[in-house]
């Protein structure tokens, strides 16, 4: 097809690279080989069952039809008193609340909102890999900011003020973060908060990996810091994650009314609600026993723990070890390839699925999840390790 058809701004946006090395590597297992998959962003548990017996009742209840485009009453009121009660953030109208189609689509309703062709947003690197497509679909410009291992690829308040410039309109920051597992602590929130405020520079929290810490880190949301901060932030949230209710696709922003009022509008005229049905099964996820959660985050402890021990064993690659989420970027340096040509060797020769760096804007590292079975766990590592002991 002519590519004169597509739109400028789309046509040279990049596929997930994520989803398509996911993809793949199911082919190849339907196809009944043995691969040891990595490459997952969801986790490998089932979602509770008294969350999906809540949707299975409105749905008999014939909870079908249209809601408020931004949600139901009752899902943005149980949203704002979970901020404020988990997360002391403190919102007086449930109508800063939107509940949108998953927390993609949140991040990327609150960039159209805010950014205008030519602003500039900042993303420190690595990143999830959609933020900068999300970033130049809008027309604006993301300025990556290259993170150091050594500062446990946190950006810095220094890197952030010297990425500043006249066309700055919005920063991105995702604690836990996606694929680092860093976690930033207060005191590094703070400073980076100084910043904003300094240049009235909107803050993107993403926070879907909230729950998902170790070590007894803890979870901070920057606009719990200060009102201030507070009218500054968009607080990005959803149920994928923490719930394991990735199919479900239900996240959630929080924000200054103006930004609320825009997304909503936005939201109106393009998706309108999320599934209607879905929504009681996110009301029943936040006011149910939260049991689940904590034996998610000790299971996902153990096999991060065992994946530590074994990937710090391995020569021609070097790790940090993750605070958060349920992810390993290995860095793959010493190897001397590119993560997509590693990838792909990997997957090929070895049946090991990982996404290549390269999507997360560090082209010398894969990912590993650990959102799978300790058995392909095991397995998968005896065999990246005969591949590093090969080069």
């Amino acid at each position: 097809m002519d590519s004169d058809l597509v739109a400028a701004n789309i046509a040279k946006l990049s596929p997930s690279i994520t989803l398509a090395i996911t993809s793949q590597a199911k082919k190849m297992i339907d196809e009944g080989e043995d691969v040891c998959s990595f490459g997952a962003g969801e986790p490998d548990l089932d979602t509770p069952d008294f969350i999906k017996e809540a949707a299975i009742e409105a749905l008999q209840g014939g909870k079908t039809k249209y809601t408020a485009s931004s949600g139901i009453l009752p899902l943005r009121e149980a949203i704002q008193e979970k901020l404020l009660l988990e997360n002391g953030i403190e919102y007086e109208d449930p109508t800063q609340i939107s509940v949108n189609c998953g927390a993609k689509h949140s991040c990327y309703q609150a960039i159209l909102a805010c950014c205008d062709p030519g602003d500039e947003v900042i993303i420190p690197a690595p990143y999830w890999t959609s933020y900068p497509e999300m970033v130049r679909m809008v027309g604006a410009e993301p300025y990556i900011v290259e993170t150091k291992a050594e500062n446990q690829w946190k950006m810095t308040p220094e890197e952030f003020e010297d990425a500043l410039s006249g066309r700055t309109r919005m920063v991105i920051l995702n604690s836990p973060n996606n694929p680092t597992g860093a976690v930033y602590s207060k005191e590094e929130l703070e400073a980076l908060a100084e910043v904003a405020l300094s240049e009235d520079v909107i803050i993107l929290s993403d926070e879907i990996y909230e729950k998902l810490v170790y070590n007894e880190k803890k979870h901070v949301s920057i606009a719990s810091l200060s009102e201030e901060i507070r009218d500054l932030t968009i607080t990005i949230n959803g149920f994928s994650k923490v719930y394991s209710m990735t199919g479900w696709r239900i996240g959630y922003t929080a924000a200054p009314k103006p930004i609320a009022d825009a997304i909503d509008t936005i939201q109106s005229h393009t998706t309108s609600n999320v599934t209607s049905f879905a929504q009681y099964g996110a009301l029943a996820a936040l006011r149910g026993d939260q049991a689940f959660v904590q034996d998610m985050v000790e299971e996902y402890d153990m096999r991060r723990q065992y994946m530590l021990s074994r990937l710090q064993g391995i020569r021609n690659i070097k790790v940090i070890e993750p605070e958060g989420a349920f992810y390993f970027l290995v860095d793959t340096s010493p190897i001397g390839l590119s993560s997509t040509n590693l990838a792909e060797k990997l997957l090929s020769r070895y049946k090991v699925a990982a996404v290549p760096g390269v999507a997360f804007g560090h082209d010398k590292s894969i990912r590993f999840s650990y959102a799978t079975s300790l058995d392909i766990i095991k397995k998968g590592l005896d065999r990246f390790e005969e591949f590093c002991l090969s080069h």
